[in-house]
């Protein structure tokens, strides 16, 4: 398995972000070829001091292995979402990625 977790910061200025980004997310994202899950949300309010509060909306989606992920990275419905929605309504980003040792 490999998973890619990207975190997201909206613009503040950008009326209902966190949404458009969702959406952007279920329109482009879910159908490639690759992907065998998608998760996203917005940041769950927690009064645990380790969590990370700062973001607006987080993205998880699982691969079968890193090169089916980085196939996911030219795929041109993502280029399409970064382009579209991504650039539009983001301020910053944070990924992390892990996987099985192969």
């Amino acid at each position: 398995m490999f998973s890619h977790i990207v975190i997201f910061w909206t613009k503040p200025g950008v009326e209902d972000a966190e949404q458009q980004l969702i959406d952007g997310m279920n329109k482009y994202l879910t159908n490639i070829p690759g992907l065998i899950s998608i998760h996203v949300g917005k940041c769950a309010p927690s009064d645990r001091p380790v969590v990370d509060q700062t973001y607006q909306v987080g993205l998880n989606l699982t691969f079968k292995n890193k090169i089916d992920q980085d196939t996911y990275q030219e795929h041109p419905q993502h280029v399409e979402f970064v382009e579209k929605v991504f650039k539009q309504v983001c301020d910053r980003v944070i990924v992390y990625d892990f996987g099985d040792m192969e």
